[in-house]
């Protein structure tokens, strides 16, 4: 039985078509909304995004690891009495 992945983007290319102009698959894929995903057999390989949707992610999973640290914090209940006047 073959797995059913599911697409996390509206463009795709197939391998082949990577490996014959990889460039211009690349920047056509991602020219719209910033990702392409490679198939390999009609399944996704991997996926290929812009400098600026990568950097988009990683902002994203730092903010989350900075909220989750937050969230300790605060669940720990140690609290310190600041005046926003002596910032």
């Amino acid at each position: 039985m073959t797995a059913i992945h599911q697409i996390h983007t509206d463009m795709v290319a197939s391998i082949t078509a990577l490996k014959r102009d990889p460039m211009g698959t690349v920047h056509t894929g991602t020219a719209e909304t910033g990702a392409i995903a490679i198939l390999n057999r009609n399944q996704p390989a991997f996926y290929c995004v812009t400098p600026e949707l990568f950097e988009y992610f990683q902002e994203l999973a730092e903010n989350a690891e900075l909220f989750a640290l937050a969230e300790e914090r605060k669940a720990n209940g140690q609290f310190v009495a600041v005046n926003l006047d002596d910032l």
